[in-house]
This record gives C-alpha cells, structure tokens and sequence, in this order.
C-alpha cells in the first residue's frame, strides 16, 4: 500500500487537473450559448476547447457540396481553462506525498497522463450543419444542392505530444518558483524571478477579474462576461498588459466574428485593413488608455520588490536588474506565444468569392515580437533597479515577537 500510496496521488492530480479544465470549459461555453448546439455537439466542443488548452491541435474542416465549397481555420488557446488545470496540478505537486521524489512524482504525472489526453483527443471530433436560412441564398442552396457543413477534428499525434509537454512545462515551472523543491545551483538563481513573474501574471487575471465584475454589474451582459472569465481571461488581460508596456500588435476583426475583448479593442481593429493596436491609437478612441501604463508599471515595480526580497541580501543591484529583465523578457514572448489569435471562415460558390451573409468572416491578432520582447526587457531591467533598491529601504516585515529578519537569514531563494 505504502507503494501504491504515490501512484494514487498522481492519479489524483491527473483527474483532478483533467476534470477541472473540462468542468471550466462546460461552464464558459454554457455561458457562451453553446449546450444550443445541434445532433449532441456540446460535449465534443468542450472535448475540443480542453485539447486546445492543452496546446494541442483542433483542426476545423468543411464541406458545402459539389458546387460550393467552404474553408475555415481556427488558432486560440483558451487561456483560462489552462491556468485552471495548471494550478490544480501545481497545487497537487507541491503538496504531494512526504518523501516522495518531485522527478519520480513528475514521471508518474506523464505515465498516467498519456492515456487520458489519448483518450480526449480521440473524441473531440464532430460536424455540425450550418444553415443558410431563408430569402435569396436559401433558395439557391436549395436549387444547387448546397448543404454547407463544418467540423472539426483532432490532430492526434501532435496533440499527444504537445498534450505531454504541458504538464511538464506546468511542473518545470512549480519547480523552479518553489521553494520546496530542490534544484540544480546553477537554477538556483532562478527561483525569485520566476516566483515574481508568476505572480505578476496571476495578478494581471484577478485585476481583470474584478473589472470584469463591475463591467457585468455596471454595464449588463454579465452570461456574455462570464463566458469570456471562464474560457479568455487570460487571452484578453495578457496581451493588454503587454499593450502597457509599449508593445504594438497587428489585428483585423471582420464580419460576424468579435474578439472576447473590450468594446475599446474591437473598435480599433473592426476595419477593412490590418491595423495597428498600441497605446497611442487606444488612447485617440479613449483617452483613459494612458493608465495602461500607470497600472503596469506599479505591477512590474511590486514583482521586482517580491523577487529582490527573496533574494540574497547581498546581491548587487545590477544583478537584480539584469534577472528581472530577462525574466519580464521571457514572461512577454509567453505570452505573445500563447495568446495570438486567428480565425476565418467563407463559403464559396463554383470557386469564386465569399456569399457573404453573415456566413465568411475574419479574424486575427497577432504581436510584433521581437519589439515586445526588447520594450520588455528594458522594462524589467530598470524595475529590477529600483526594487532592490527598495527592497533595502523597506526591508521584509518582521518575523515573531518584532524581530527583524536578519539580512543573512532573508530571501536565500531557498
């Protein structure tokens, strides 16, 4: 029993994270209308949307008959129910068994993960109908025979693969923001700023959280920001907060699509042409933009302090700043990574044009990388100056009966 005592912990953690991502997912999109959907699609969709936020691959595919035929594509992580699953398998690998191994416990998550993301990719597949409704295009789908449908299926092989490098990359990085975990000496280094930047980005979600909240008790529409909080948070706040660092993306929203985004972002990118989404052209359609910046900068200033308080006493202040540098610079290419999106559908007829409709549309944002990534590093090097420099003016708060905490004693990052 004693032996088998770890295994069951490590199924534990894989069912738990499995079914809190599909219970995330069920929520968001019941949220977003979804259990509407026809011949028992619902349960797929939620399939889909956990096999997507595990990385994986969801292809969509469509057919419209022997004179129409239709295209569709589709590139989004939904954000939330990753973050969901990340900190229930986080969670359960901090807390595992007394005496257990953290490379032999991580080598149980993947044995016992295999099978069930085997198992999701290998269901989440289906084919819905589309109608193309009354007037003047229901009379010609009806005269040419058109019967546009569109699917979508899995791409199993890539999808198991990037399905296991998931909870390795979520266990990597419990590892090296932990304290409890050992680590080469070389990583040692490592754990302030990736503690820091971990925080950093779950505080950009609980900031977005609690404005979404007032959104949808000022503003209504509070089913519709649900389903965005359940499924996109992360995909909405992330890139904003790279928009308040200075960092530009390129976008276009057109025809029935709309980004989970506020009105504000939409707005910009609803044109005809790629347009460009920064600071400056948020601010010419609402001038309150500008506090993009304000709330960024007290945001990366509190993670710099966070990680110059867990590190040596004794580290020279350059090294504070060229740590948190890389690390914002490395927390930005993640997040450009991972919240980029792209969508499109059209339905054509003898191979010319999209009817139109309501039935073709595009949608896509996209960062400019290597800027961001540069706007951060900058960022991070002079907030990493300035939190160790106040984190030796207002050293941590006192441990026990008003004790300071010795300067050798805090933050060994161990």
């Amino acid at each position: 029993m004693h032996t088998l005592r770890p295994w069951l912990h490590a199924l534990f953690a894989v069912l738990a994270g499995f079914l809190t991502m599909a219970g995330t997912a069920a929520l968001g999109l019941a949220a977003a209308g979804a259990t509407d959907l026809p011949a028992g699609g619902y349960p797929r969709v939620v399939l889909a949307t956990v096999v997507a936020a595990l990385g994986g691959t969801v292809t969509l595919d469509g057919h419209a008959g022997d004179l129409a035929g239709s295209r569709a594509g589709l590139t989004l992580i939904p954000l939330s129910v990753s973050l969901a699953g990340a900190l229930v398998l986080a969670g359960a690998f901090r807390h595992r068994a007394p005496g257990t191994h953290p490379g032999a416990y991580a080598a149980r998550i993947g044995v016992l993960w295999l099978p069930a993301v085997l198992a999701v990719s290998l269901t989440a597949h289906h084919t819905f109908r589309i109608p193309l409704g009354e007037g003047t295009l229901g009379d010609l789908g009806d005269i040419l025979g058109l019967s546009p449908e569109i699917g979508f299926t899995t791409d199993v092989p890539t999808t198991v693969l990037l399905g296991l490098l998931w909870p390795a990359g979520v266990l990597a990085l419990t590892a090296v923001a932990s304290r409890t975990v050992p680590l080469p000496r070389l990583l040692e280094g490592a754990r302030p700023v990736a503690y820091a930047m971990v925080g950093l980005l779950l505080g950009c979600v609980a900031v977005g959280a609690v404005i979404a909240l007032v959104v949808a008790g000022t503003r209504g529409h509070p089913v519709r920001t649900l389903a965005v909080v359940l499924l996109g948070l992360p995909n909405v706040v992330w890139p904003v907060f790279t928009l308040g660092l200075g960092a530009v993306w390129d976008g276009r929203v057109g025809g029935p699509f709309g980004l989970p985004m506020p009105h504000l972002l939409d707005e910009v990118l609803r044109t005809r042409d790629v347009s460009t989404l920064d600071l400056g052209t948020l601010a010419r359609h609402d001038g309150r933009a500008w506090w993009l910046a304000v709330v960024d900068a007290v945001l990366v200033l509190s993670a710099a302090y966070v990680a110059a308080l867990r590190s040596p006493a004794r580290l020279p202040l350059w090294r504070h700043g060229v740590r948190t540098g890389l690390a914002l610079a490395l927390t930005v290419l993640g997040v450009c990574a991972t919240t980029r999106i792209s969508a499109h559908y059209g339905l054509s007829l003898i191979g010319v044009g999209d009817l139109g409709g309501g039935l073709s549309g595009v949608l896509f944002l996209r960062p400019r990388l290597w800027s961001a990534v540069g706007t951060a590093l900058a960022w991070g090097l002079v907030a990493g100056l300035l939190g160790g420099l106040a984190a030796r003016r207002w050293p941590p708060p006192v441990r026990g009966r008003g004790t300071p905490l010795p300067p050798r004693e805090r933050g060994t990052g161990r």
